[in-house]
Parts: structure tokens; C-alpha cells; sequence
């Protein structure tokens, strides 16, 4: 079941550079994806603005971009990032909606306005899922690869591998991937995350207290407080690099005052407990007052 937790996706690669990167980063165990980078020029990558999107950005997370090829022939292509929480038997259909209204390129004396189109599926699900896998099962070997009116490869983060994303040049983008990749896994998330603790230091403030937000925000859907809290700590010695409120912070200043609070009621109860017992001696409210420290009108009232 997908869950409302794209805006991470989204944040992170409407920026053409983490787009590159993500691409990069998950060719390394995906030899299909490697030979299609190899035909674009990836710095000329170009966000289509998204107003093509059918849902709200809690919804599905897709990012479309317009590429040159690496040829340098005056010729366009078109690259679709499509995230998948869970498995979805709609996906091919609503990439094929996105590529028929979004790539296009209108343009004098052109014979043809639609741009061929690479879709790439990032699934982090559970479960093992490919929608690829039975799409062309029935055609003949003559319709193969022309049943679908795109490209399309399907990348499940799960393939993605560890010291490859430690190893990443691009610390954002590698703890995103991480993140999305474990969010299911609160001890692999535990173990994993705190390694780009040092790295994570070189980057600005704002980049680095924003990443860490988006990423505990996105976790707090999968990961209950405790695991929540103890990733957080592994964050302190960042939040104290950058003088940030982390949201361990709060969470500990939230105890520290409940803590406070509840004792605070515990000498409220007992001052009051014996201002009873003093009342129902009789000695009088003035005496009880300087006892207790309660005040007058709270001794009349009891």
C-alpha cells in the first residue's frame, strides 16, 4: 500500500543535480540503467515544471525532465522518475498518461512533437514486485520491446548497496536513498544512518538541518518514537555543530518539563493532604497557610 510520504521523493529530485546523482548512484548494481545513461547528456538535465502532476504533492511523487543526447545531435529525450511505496497495478498506465500529456516539444517544421521517453521506477516496498516483469508475456518476439509507448526501467532500492551510498559524493541524496531504502527496517535504519554523521557536517546549515527534518519526518511515518529518539541522538553532535533545535531536542525538553510538572503536582497533591488533616484538627487557615503554602482561598476550599 503507498503511503503519503512522497513529498521526501519529490524534494529531493526536483533538483536536476540529485536527480543525476540518484541515476548514477543506482546504475552502479543496474547494468540496464548504466547503457541508457550512456546515451544522455546528463548536464544538460532540465526539470519540466509539474504542473502536469494529477495528484497533490502528498500524493505521487513523479519528476519529469528533458535531456540532450550524448551524441550532440540537436535532439531531445525525455526522463520520468515515478516513486513506488507499494505495489500498484496502475503504474504503467499512469506513466503512459504522464508521457503523452508532459513530453513534447512543439516546435516549428518538427514532424513529430513527443519526445522518446525513459521512465524509471523507484520502488521501495515491502514486498518483491516488478511491473515489468509479465508486461510483454503472449507477444511475439517481433513486438518485443514496443508494448509499452516508453522505455522503462524498474530500480528497487533494495538493490541499492550500502557502501556505495557511504561512499556517495552526494551525502543527501545517499541518505535519502538510505532512508527510503531501510524505512521498513528501524534497526537496519539505526545502524545505517548514523554512518553519514561526519559527512553530513560538511554541508551548510541549511541544507543540512532541512535534509535532517525531511528525513525524520518521512521516518516518522514507519519508525515508532523510540526509534525515532535513539536516531535522533546519533544526530546530536550535528544539531550542536550547526546550533539547530533537532527534534530530539524537543523531545527531551518535552520529558525534562512533564518531569517538572509531575512533580510539581506531587508537592501540590501533599501540600494539600495535609493542609486536610491540619484543617480537620482545627487549627485554624492562617496556620495552615504558612504550613502548607497553600493560600487562603485554596484552604477554604478543601
Amino acid at each position: 500500500m503507498n503511503k503519503k510520504h512522497d513529498p521526501l521523493f519529490r524534494w529531493q529530485f526536483a533538483n536536476p543535480k540529485h536527480t543525476c546523482n540518484l541515476l548514477k548512484l543506482a546504475a552502479k548494481k543496474n547494468n540496464e540503467l548504466q547503457t541508457f545513461l550512456e546515451t544522455v547528456d546528463l548536464n544538460s538535465l532540465e526539470r519540466i515544471p509539474d504542473t502536469y502532476s494529477e495528484v497533490d504533492e502528498t500524493g505521487e511523487a513523479d519528476v519529469a525532465f528533458r535531456a540532450k543526447v550524448s551524441t550532440g545531435a540537436p535532439v531531445l529525450v525525455g526522463i520520468l522518475l515515478e516513486h513506488k511505496s507499494g505495489q500498484d497495478g496502475d503504474v504503467l498506465n499512469q506513466i503512459s498518461r504522464y508521457v503523452h500529456s508532459v513530453m513534447k516539444r512543439v516546435g516549428k517544421k518538427r514532424p513529430f512533437e513527443g519526445l522518446p521517453t525513459m521512465a524509471v521506477i523507484f520502488y521501495n516496498g515491502r514486498d518483491n514486485w516488478n511491473p515489468l516483469k509479465d508486461v510483454e508475456d503472449g507477444y511475439p518476439e517481433y513486438w518485443r520491446g514496443s508494448v509499452l509507448p516508453f522505455k522503462c526501467i524498474f530500480v528497487n532500492l533494495a538493490d541499492v548497496d550500502d557502501e556505495d551510498c557511504l561512499a556517495y559524493d552526494d551525502v543527501s541524496t545517499a541518505m535519502v536513498v538510505v532512508s527510503m531504502k531501510y524505512a521498513y527496517n528501524g534497526a537496519k535504519i539505526i545502524e545505517t544512518l548514523p554512518k553519514f554523521k561526519d559527512r553530513l557536517k560538511t554541508l551548510g546549515y541549511n541544507e543540512a538541518s532541512c535534509l535532517l527534518s525531511k528525513v525524520m519526518l518521512y521516518l516518522k511515518e514507519y519508525l515508532n518514537e523510540d526509534f525515532l529518539k535513539e536516531l535522533d541522538m546519533a544526530f546530536v553532535s550535528v544539531g550542536q555543530k550547526y546550533g539547530f533545535v533537532s527534534a530530539g531536542d524537543v523531545w527531551r525538553k518535552r520529558e525534562a518539563r512533564a518531569r517538572a510538572e509531575g512533580e510539581s503536582v506531587g508537592e501540590q497533591n501533599k501540600a494539600r493532604e495535609m493542609a486536610r488533616v491540619l484543617k480537620a484538627m482545627g487549627d485554624s487557615t492562617e496556620k495552615i497557610v504558612a504550613v502548607s503554602g497553600l493560600t487562603a482561598a485554596e484552604v477554604e476550599a478543601l
